[in-house]
């Protein structure tokens, strides 16, 4: 994605609490801060979800439940519930953590099984697959980015702390194909980053816990 100038980054970006301690005061300020900035959406965890829901019914504003978050270790039939409970909240959107355990021994037909009941609970909604590539050598990243796209998933999410990862987004770009969405972000995203992400093949950021509008 090329051509994006900075003011129209708002449109692309999601805003996330991953905190354990959010509290539901905090949820009401991220649905306001989204609004201000004309953001894509938020992301908030599933106890979270009919709360924002409902803060941002009257907005074209997406809400993004967590799934299996934050290690993506539990139980695939556990990611399932949780998916359809989050739809029962009112999400719109689902951003289920890998299992990197499960990848990482090779167990492909599980992850991808694990996706495919995430994506098919979603029921038709938009479902991204999160992941941290500083875990995951060049060949896992690339099986990870296979995997995804065969599952009925929308997107490939590159999490990071801080890191740039504009080779991991060309990566994925590469192997998941030109029409596959990748959000890519990080916890001091600024400005320049943002934009070098969308040129490595971003099509959506995330920003979290506050750090918006953009340095």
């Amino acid at each position: 994605m090329t051509g994006i100038s900075p003011t129209e980054l708002p449109r692309v970006f999601e805003l996330s609490l991953t905190r354990a301690d959010t509290t539901a005061k905090e949820i009401e300020e991220l649905c306001r801060k989204a609004r201000e900035q004309k953001l894509y959406g938020i992301c908030v965890a599933t106890s979270r979800v009919e709360l924002a829901a409902s803060l941002l019914e009257d907005s074209d504003l997406k809400v993004t439940a967590f799934i299996g978050w934050p290690l993506g270790s539990a139980d695939g039939d556990v990611k399932r519930y949780e998916t359809e409970v989050a739809v029962d909240f009112g999400a719109q959107e689902f951003e289920v953590a890998l299992n990197v355990g499960r990848l990482k021994d090779g167990d492909h037909k599980m992850v991808l099984r694990e996706l495919r009941d995430v994506a098919e609970a979603a029921d038709e909604r938009i479902v991204k697959v999160a992941l941290r590539p500083q875990m995951l050598t060049t060949e896992e990243l690339r099986a990870a980015c296979e995997l995804i796209a065969e599952s009925g998933a929308h997107f490939v999410c590159l999490r990071t702390l801080a890191s740039p990862i504009i080779d991991e987004v060309k990566l994925c770009r590469e192997a998941v194909g030109a029409k596959f969405g990748i959000k890519a972000g990080d916890e001091t995203l600024s400005t320049q980053a943002a934009v070098a992400l969308l040129e490595a093949g971003a099509n959506r950021l995330d920003v979290s816990n506050w750090i918006f509008p953009l340095s």
